[in-house]
């Protein structure tokens, strides 16, 4: 169980020692005031710099879309932008509106309002 307890032990250590060894050689290999021609070393340039804006754009065109859907789910259904709202039509009301507009004649009009019961 011991030899389990330091077999990890001993991997942990290395495992963190690693990457920290490999930072001082890289830090000892390169000049310290050595920029090039980017600033530290970064071989982007101006290009590199176009994906912040257009992300930036991204996320908060996706949160707007987030609160207009959630502002539209809690609202409920679309309601008339005029404000009007007109009954529903009876059969017995179109039958009036094609009477006065002449399409049907009186005697068409008594049996059909027969018909429909009033």
């Amino acid at each position: 169980m011991k030899m389990i307890a330091r077999f990890v032990g001993t991997a942990l250590i290395t495992a963190g020692a690693v990457p920290l060894m490999q930072t001082i050689a890289f830090a000892q290999q390169t000049d310290r005031y050595d920029f090039g021609p980017h600033m530290m070393g970064w071989g982007g340039g101006w290009f590199g710099m176009i994906f912040g804006p257009i992300f930036m754009i991204l996320v908060l065109a996706v949160v707007i879309a987030v609160a207009v859907l959630i502002v539209r789910w809690i609202g409920g259904p679309w309601q008339s932008s005029h404000g009007t709202h007109q009954p529903m039509r009876t059969p017995l009301d179109i039958l009036k509106e094609r009477y006065a507009r002449g399409e049907i004649d009186k005697e068409e009009y008594e049996e059909r309002r027969r018909v429909i019961g009033d």
